[in-house]
């Protein structure tokens, strides 16, 4: 009867429900920790994969120091100038030209960059066309969102936990402006780095959960931080967004239908990815509870668009999509 009594309690009281409420959302791995818990399986298996994106100008480089950037005439020593104690001759600033030194060909006085490339000349007379680029991943710039947190601008904090980490807010989210806050926060859904991209991605979804009627008259302001996520033709930023825009449109009543005027701007990326579909054949796909195929993403979001973006919505998608067919049956 005690057993029973509880049962009945957990399911009907108001205070039994808050406690389960909390319980479950600590219990659910949230988008923005299961990209954390990616990136350190990724990790393993390529330890400099975002070094690598760095040194390449995929990904924006952090400060040199707490107080910003060296000034640009510093010389900066490498890591084998500072095991052997040479580096410490070099903290003073001096004229990089001067320290210049050509390289030479072992057999004669020319530099080495003066001398004809076998490679080069064979490959003059047939060279390939070049390729088009379609699909090549964008540099991502600095965010607004790593300049705000990085001043301490942002009311929020990490809550660290043992599964995954949560955002501690230091005021109520529902009382933040959300025509000052919410762009910052979707301009930083196109971050690749932590702490950046989890209190991005985390406080988005924390945002339009709280929003309600708050969130409509932001949608103008979203459009452009939304436009240069998709831009940015990351797989792993691409899929970040769609799940984030299907969020959007269901977070709050007519915002799928103020989505309908900025299709031209936010579809284009939605065309060039929505065949993107991993081919498996016979073989089992044991990440599709992870929701990483972008096809399957496009056509999911694509059909919540049509669904609460009204009778406009389907011309306005035919017209930036012409593969695409209803989903709603008539």
């Amino acid at each position: 009867a005690q057993a029973w009594l509880l049962a009945a309690l957990w399911e009907t009281d108001p205070q039994f429900g808050r406690i389960r409420r909390a319980m479950v959302s600590i219990t659910k791995i949230s988008p923005a920790a299961q990209l954390v818990h990616e990136d350190e399986f990724m990790r393993m298996i390529m330890p400099n994969r975002k070094k690598a994106d760095k040194l390449m100008g995929k990904l924006p480089k952090g400060q040199e120091s707490p107080l910003g950037d060296f000034p640009t005439d510093y010389t900066r020593p490498d890591r084998s100038m500072r095991l052997t104690g040479i580096g410490m001759a070099m903290l003073t600033p001096r004229d990089r030209s001067s320290g210049e030194k050509t390289l030479l060909s072992a057999r004669s006085s020319t530099p080495r960059s003066a001398l004809p490339s076998a490679r080069s000349d064979h490959r003059e007379g047939s060279a390939a066309p070049p390729k088009a680029g379609a699909y090549k991943r964008r540099p991502i710039e600095p965010t607004e969102f790593r300049r705000f947190y990085d001043r301490n601008d942002l009311p929020l904090q990490i809550i660290h936990a043992g599964t995954q980490n949560r955002i501690g807010w230091k005021v109520d989210a529902e009382k933040l402006d959300y025509h000052h806050y919410l762009p910052i926060f979707f301009d930083g859904i196109r971050e690749k780095e932590e702490p950046y991209r989890f209190l991005a991605v985390e406080g988005t979804y924390n945002l339009l959960d709280r929003g309600g009627s708050k969130i409509l008259p932001v949608v103008p302001q979203l459009i452009i931080p939304i436009k240069k996520a998709l831009n940015t033709r990351d797989a792993e930023v691409v899929v970040t967004t769609l799940k984030i825009l299907q969020t959007l449109v269901l977070s709050a009543e007519m915002v799928g239908e103020a989505l309908v005027p900025y299709y031209r701007q936010i579809l284009p990326m939605f065309n060039l990815y929505k065949q993107k579909t991993a081919s498996t054949f016979d073989k089992m796909d044991y990440s599709q509870r992870k929701r990483t195929d972008i096809g399957s993403l496009i056509d999911e979001t694509l059909e919540i668009f049509e669904t609460h973006g009204g009778e406009d919505a389907f011309i306005n998608i035919k017209y930036m999509i012409p593969t695409y067919e209803s989903a709603i049956s008539v």
